[in-house]
């Protein structure tokens, strides 16, 4: 069976008469709500119908066939099976389940058209009808079976005080068997056993009789753990649930008794903020608020065996909510007249307060409904006006009030943020942006006084949603995103970023306490999430107010979370790769506040090191162009010592690189198209061609010696993607004799990377500026060696012009040539003699 079964369906309100379901007529008896258990132990409404038994010939037997009674279409079709137990449950449930974890009931309208479906089940079973359930839940051992043959049925001692233990025993000895804790309920409905037991229990409490009262208190526990409906009807009655809480006062494991009922009768007050006409409502949420304080407050903790066996309480809590919420909202007085005292300005603050709670407890009520359900709930609150009236709500001063009503508008954007951003849009239209409803949020999150921010965090969360255009819709005619964020960046980003502004007027930030940062950080994390999701918008936003400059002073923080946090803002700017944002950091030489960071933070291996490092990674990788020539042209002097990692060194070497093909500027179009994705098989192709292009170790080659790449107009595509190692291999035209040159570099005297670039001496290319060889200070020199045209120091004339790489900038250069004048002629004695093949001729005839 179900862990939680579903009450009576709430629909015996509805119009009643006869439907007409498929073009026939059908009468209310057979009018029903089909419920199925979902994975979270919760029944999900399928729908209401109309009920009939029929043999079905594809299933070969029986079935209880159910049509939707909005169109007619097949709700359910369920074979009876003559193994399956099915349960009649409050006279108008019956529940069973289809395979393991596919459990179904059916709630009928009336108690007649349930009675005739039983009979169905139970004819077809071949059982009598006034049993609640059809099969053995569990198989028993052959023990308990022999036992349950002899004696069908329980019989309970007679309700007596001084049989209390001998009941109390029994009803423990019923609990670890199924078939006995139906049995035992059995006996509990028929002989009216528990109204007996109440009325001994005021019997004990004016005997101060604390022994049976211990054994009622054992008694009555043990009854919720049967998990019966029909028993908690009779409990949670009107004339018995206060002496059921009694009972539950007396617990043997405390010293003194709980005063529970003191509590429910004295301090909780029924508060009916708008007068409630109809008595069964006002019974139904007493009764609901008496048995949740029983399962929250009165129960002890279930023990894990114990927790499935109080499912049909939760089922119950459940059901009533739906069934208030129903009741409620279908009142349109009693919601007119709510929301109408909520605007009034002639509303007490007091009154207001309790109005404003009711409707939070309604909205966490409306939490247990069924989306469609819920689609209804909400649409009735937004046509009575719910945002106008928190607007008037969030500008009241006690912060209780407008906490419930964060609470409330938190329910809204959940539900549909949409909805609430249409609403702002058109209220821009007639109000200043000081009153706007998205503001007041806003300045309540910045407000917020709890020192751990706990609201605050809540707020930025639901902003978060609003500005997410994930969530926005896009119709034919217009799209929420563009309107919603024109709106959102002209009317509610200046107030969002007011603390951020007013705090980085300085070098460092004005204030620096705990709450401060804390808040700081927040609006950074929605400022990231912008800089990730809105594009054109914030870069607007961010340039044109110099947030970035702004955000860079809280690196000088003492927290070192919102030190991060600046950095993360920018690292998500860089990880853009958007020259209009790189721009703007060049211009404003924005690496120096995260440069000073780096070095103020030393040679400790912490977060901010990580973070740091990992940006300027990124932009080495990727090969951001621009942001590495600023780096290193202008921070190259404080980083050069950092050696424990080769982040810095490798952007010299890219900067170097790109020095290199300004001079080059057909080498340049060569690696274009060599690292140009359209002409790759995958990208693992290109990672390997990368590391054989920059990492080649130096033993496959000799001292001075490069490769340079044939030029493009001499590879057709296939070529191009091979291997940069097969270059060496190919000899495609007449001239194909390869030359080689290695151009070592030197950034900081403690290593010498070395890349290679491979060029065929016969292609018809003429880079007149290409260095031919390189001495690094200190490497031993080979004059005369194969590729190696010049002495160690010399350079030809056709590579003079890399020397402007050296100068430029102020930089310290690849290559040092001290002797340069004096040994040009004899670098160009040496071109003229030695061989074609000897020679790194980097022009051609």
């Amino acid at each position: 069976a179900p862990d939680q079964p579903p009450a009576p369906a709430a629909i015996a309100s509805q119009s009643g008469g006869c439907g007409v379901v498929g073009g026939r007529m059908t009468d209310t008896r057979r009018r029903v709500k089909v419920y199925t258990l979902n994975e979270d132990r919760q029944w999900d409404d399928r729908g209401t119908g109309h009920v009939s038994s029929s043999y079905v010939e594809r299933l070969k037997g029986m079935s209880l066939l159910v049509r939707a009674e909005s169109d007619g279409s097949l709700l359910l079709e369920s074979k009876i099976n003559p193994n399956t137990a099915y349960q009649k449950q409050q006279d108008t449930l019956i529940v069973w389940s289809e395979a393991e974890n596919y459990d179904l009931a059916l709630s009928f309208q009336e108690k007649a058209g349930c009675d005739e479906i039983w009979e169905k089940i139970c004819q077809v079973q071949g059982k009598d009808p006034s049993v609640d359930i059809t099969q053995d839940l569990v198989d028993e051992s052959e023990e308990e079976r022999f036992d349950d043959m002899s004696s069908p049925g329980l019989e309970l001692p007679s309700c007596e005080l001084s049989r209390l233990e001998e009941i109390a025993e029994l009803v423990a000895s019923s609990l670890p068997s199924p078939l006995r804790r139906e049995k035992l309920a059995l006996a509990l409905e028929n002989e009216g056993y528990i109204k007996k037991l109440l009325e001994i229990f005021h019997v004990c409490e004016d005997l101060e009789n604390i022994e049976g009262l211990h054994h009622l208190y054992e008694i009555i526990k043990g009854i919720f753990l049967l998990n019966r409906t029909a028993l908690f009807e009779v409990m949670f009655s009107e004339d018995c649930i206060m002496d059921v809480i009694g009972c539950l006062e007396y617990d043997p494991s405390l010293s003194q008794s709980r005063k529970h009922r003191e509590f429910l009768t004295k301090t909780a007050k029924f508060k009916e903020v708008i007068p409630i006409s109809d008595p069964e409502l006002k019974q139904k949420i007493h009764q609901t608020y008496r048995v949740q304080y029983i399962q929250d407050m009165v129960l002890p903790t279930p023990s894990v065996f114990e927790e499935n066996m109080l499912s049909t309480l939760h089922s119950f809590i459940f059901f009533n909510k739906v069934e208030i919420v129903g009741m409620l909202q279908e009142d349109e007085k009693f919601l007119t007249d709510l929301f109408a005292q909520l605007t009034d300005e002639a509303t007490d603050e007091e009154k207001r307060q309790e109005l404003v709670n009711f409707l939070k407890e309604f909205c966490a009520f409306s939490q247990t409904l069924q989306p469609q359900n819920r689609d209804a709930f909400f649409k009735t609150l937004s046509n009575m006006g719910i945002l106008p009236a928190l607007e008037v709500i969030l500008g009241m001063d006690d912060a209780q009030v407008r906490s419930a009503a964060t609470d409330i508008f938190s329910y809204l954007v959940e539900y549909n943020p949409s909805m609430v951003r249409e609403f702002v849009m058109q209220e821009a239209q007639q109000n200043d942006d000081d009153i706007l409803l998205i503001n007041l949020i806003i300045e309540h999150m910045i407000c917020d006084t709890d020192p751990e921010l706990g609201g605050a965090v809540l707020l930025m969360g639901l902003l978060r949603t609003l500005v997410d255009p994930e969530n926005m819709l896009a119709t034919a005619n217009k799209t929420e995103k563009t309107e919603f964020l024109g709106f959102f960046y002209k009317h509610c980003m200046h107030v969002l970023t007011a603390p951020l502004l007013a705090n980085t007027t300085e070098d460092k930030p004005s204030k620096d306490d705990f709450q401060t940062a804390q808040l700081l950080a927040l609006i950074l994390e929605l400022l990231t999430f912008c800089v990730e999701h809105h594009t054109y918008h914030i870069k607007n936003y961010i340039i044109n107010k110099d947030i970035l400059r702004r955000v860079l002073v809280l690196m000088a923080s003492k927290h070192a979370f919102l030190a991060l946090c600046a950095l993360r803002f920018k690292r998500k700017i860089i990880g853009l790769k958007d020259e209009f944002y790189n721009r703007y950091i060049m211009k404003s030489f924005l690496f120096e506040p995260v440069v000073k960071a780096f070095l103020n933070n030393g040679s400790r291996y912490n977060l901010m090191n990580s973070a740091i490092i990992e940006m300027f990674e990124f932009i080495r990788v990727e090969d951001i162009k621009s942001l590495t020539a600023h780096v290193i042209e202008n921070y190259w002097k404080a980083l050069e010592d950092v050696d424990y990692v080769q982040t810095f060194k490798g952007l010299k070497l890219r900067f170097e690189q790109q020095r290199e093909r300004q001079d080059n500027p057909k080498l340049d179009s060569m690696r274009s198209i060599l690292r140009n994705h359209r002409y790759r098989r995958d990208a693992r192709t290109l990672e390997d061609e990368e590391e054989m292009w920059f990492n080649t170790d130096e033993d496959d080659m000799e001292d001075g010696e490069a490769v340079v790449p044939p030029s493009d107009k001499t590879k057709n595509d296939e070529d191009i993607m091979d291997p940069i190692s097969k270059f060496m291999e190919r000899k495609k035209l007449k001239e194909s004799e390869e030359k080689e040159v290695i151009l070592k570099t030197n950034l900081s005297g403690r290593q010498s990377p070395s890349f290679k670039l491979s060029f065929s001496s016969g292609t018809k290319s003429n880079l007149t500026s290409q260095s031919s060889a390189s001495n690094l200070p200190g490497s031993p020199g080979s004059p005369g060696s194969p590729g190696s045209p010049g002495s160690p120091g010399s350079v030809s004339k056709s590579t003079s012009q890399m020397a402007a790489i050296t100068t430029k900038g102020g930089l310290v250069g690849l290559v040092d040539y001290p002797d340069d004048d004096e040994e040009d002629d004899e670098d160009e004695d040496k071109e003229e003699t030695l061989p074609l093949s000897k020679k790194a001729k980097l022009e051609s005839s």
